[in-house]
């Protein structure tokens, strides 16, 4: 069994949702060529934004997705944590709803995600800047 970490580091997005499939396939073409069968794990450094599994075909569900979670947790609530702004606690509790992280299978040198699944980056502030993600992984 193997084990590759790498840190890849985002350009800054504009708010909402992101399909970073691609880019993190890209990264780590050759880590993933050598296994047969594993796991990649990518985990976000940051609390203001998250990573998620979901429809990698039609762009109005990330458009719905952002739609929904801005009702769902709006600005300007009655929130103490405020100081970075009125984006600032919503997009940690988006963060805390979607999460930090995914896994997704390897098969055959592949990520062995559904026809229409991808990989989403949330951004949830209006200015988030860059980001890291570290993605392991392993297998053989």
């Amino acid at each position: 069994m193997s084990f590759v970490q790498k840190t890849l580091h985002l350009p800054a997005y504009p708010r909402g949702f992101h399909l970073i499939t691609r880019q993190i396939e890209r990264e780590l073409a050759d880590e993933l060529a050598k296994i047969r069968v594993g796991v990649l794990y990518a985990f976000i450094q940051h609390t203001s934004a998250s990573l998620s599994l979901n429809e990698n075909a039609d762009p109005t569900v990330r458009q719905d997705f952002e739609s929904h979670f801005n009702r769902m947790v709006p600005e300007n609530a009655p929130y103490r944590h405020d100081d970075e702004g009125p984006d600032d606690m919503p997009a940690h509790l988006k963060a805390a709803l979607l999460g930090h992280a995914v896994t997704v299978p390897i098969t055959a040198g592949r990520l062995n995600l559904g026809t229409w699944q991808g990989i989403y980056l949330g951004e949830h502030r209006n200015h988030g800047g860059p980001r890291t993600v570290v993605v392991t992984v392993w297998g053989e």
